[in-house]
């Protein structure tokens, strides 16, 4: 199959699972890129946010006929990820332009935290949970605004997680996180960009054909994914979620490996 239509392919069916749960699905897009479709590191990292630049617009606009996408919690989101995402990028290029450790941190995160989302709701106890502050909100997104910067994920997967967790309606959830994921996602790659031009470093530069394949794929993906969340029963949504994170931790560990 044709590496373009593959891109597409892939990018509709992760943004199907994942947009309802306010993740683009990038990071179930790096084993794709690398093995399937042979995207060089670090450039899949940029490769990704294009991805995501180009997909979330979709299952943003489908959430947006259902109430207003600049929401408090947003904005919170932005203030923290948004320059960590700027940080990751210059720690990705140069320090760690392997980043295998940091897959394995940010999986001892994921795997804990989407069993703890899962026991959780199981045992129906994030009803009545005092929402969580606007420090910890703004803390937690600058530590997944460098850790996404870094991988090129956006954050959602780490965010929307801490914030179900925390007891936040995954209906309010999922397109604060989504609108955050493209907003850091548009700075991290315009910052890879930048970095590729000053330094002349074409393999920093994303897979344009790429990710613009994998990203129409998503744009379709993530605007039907919406448009099925309110469909979705929220305690179905939260196991998803925490599948979701216990998968991705995962797929961190075999890529650290």
């Amino acid at each position: 199959m044709n590496v373009l239509v593959t891109g597409f392919v892939a990018g509709l069916v992760v943004a199907v699972l994942t947009a309802p749960v306010g993740v683009s699905g990038a990071v179930f897009l790096l084993p794709v890129q690398i093995s399937m479709l042979g995207v060089p590191s670090p450039a899949v990292t940029p490769t990704n946010l294009l991805f995501n630049v180009v997909s979330i617009p979709g299952a943003l606009w489908r959430y947006s006929r259902r109430g207003p996408l600049h929401s408090p919690l947003t904005r919170i989101l932005l203030v923290g990820t948004l320059p960590g995402v700027m940080v990751g990028a210059l720690i990705r290029v140069f320090l760690v332009p392997s980043a295998g450790v940091f897959k394995l941190i940010a999986a001892a995160l994921l795997l804990p935290l989407g069993v703890w989302l899962c026991l959780r709701t199981a045992a129906r106890t994030d009803s009545g949970r005092p929402r969580p502050s606007n420090q910890f909100i703004t803390t937690a997104a600058l530590l997944v605004g460098v850790v996404g910067g870094i991988y090129g994920i956006g954050g959602g997967s780490l965010l929307s997680p801490i914030l179900a967790g925390r007891g936040v309606p995954l209906a309010e959830v999922a397109p604060a996180a989504l609108a955050s994921t493209l907003v850091t996602s548009l700075a991290g790659a315009a910052t890879y960009l930048g970095i590729a031009i000053a330094t002349g470093g074409a393999d920093i530069a994303p897979d344009w054909a790429i990710g613009l394949s994998c990203g129409v794929g998503g744009l379709v993906g993530g605007y039907l994914g919406a448009h099925l969340q309110p469909r979705l029963p929220e305690r179905g949504l939260r196991f998803g979620l925490g599948g979701v994170a216990i998968a991705t931790a995962g797929m961190y560990v075999v890529q650290a490996l």
